[in-house]
């Protein structure tokens, strides 16, 4: 009887589950603009101030003028890692976006594309792994012990937008 009851408990807690990921996966479908002006916003420029967010050059200088003191080092490296992870948030934020959109096209498409759909799995692996490594770098930059570089967390999410740009007009062209 009690294993009954917990396979019922299960199959209860699967259905809500799948009945939430369905609700999420329609919702974000119906809230993506998938229009050249939404893709053209999806610029990598956006990130660009990262690169340089964490670079130790501006440390090196304010340790090299008078008044200088440990804790104001301690307090840049505060706020600029406060800054990069509101960066990586937004960052994060679009590629799940792009890759969604990517999604939705392919589903559409008249055509299959397994390739697509490999790379788009192998991509958001990738930077799963990149953000994921980012955020304990950043970590330990807040305690000076290393830096953080977000070059291959770029890469991948201009790789996935540059293949929704490519997508998206064949896919307009297809419905026309």
């Amino acid at each position: 009887m009690v294993v009954f009851i917990g396979t019922i408990a299960a199959m209860a807690g699967l259905l809500a589950a799948l009945f939430i990921l369905v609700r999420k996966i329609v919702a974000t479908q119906s809230d993506l603009p998938l229009n050249a002006e939404w893709i053209d916003e999806l610029s990598i420029e956006r990130y660009r101030p990262m690169v340089r967010l964490l670079d130790e050059r501006d440390l090196e200088f304010l340790r090299s003028q008078p008044g200088f003191t440990p804790r104001m080092a301690a307090r840049l490296r505060q706020q600029r890692s406060q800054i990069f992870r509101g960066y990586l948030r937004c960052l994060a934020g679009d590629f799940q976006r792009v890759c969604t959109a990517v999604k939705v096209l392919m589903l559409q498409s008249r055509r299959d594309r397994p390739d697509l759909a490999s790379a788009l799995v192998r991509s958001q692996a990738a930077f799963a792994a990149g953000m994921t490594l980012a955020y304990i770098r950043l970590f330990f930059y807040r305690w000076g012990v290393c830096g953080v570089d977000p070059g291959t967390l770029m890469r991948t999410f201009d790789v996935m937008r540059l293949e929704l740009s490519a997508l998206a007009p064949a896919a307009a062209g297809a419905a026309a």
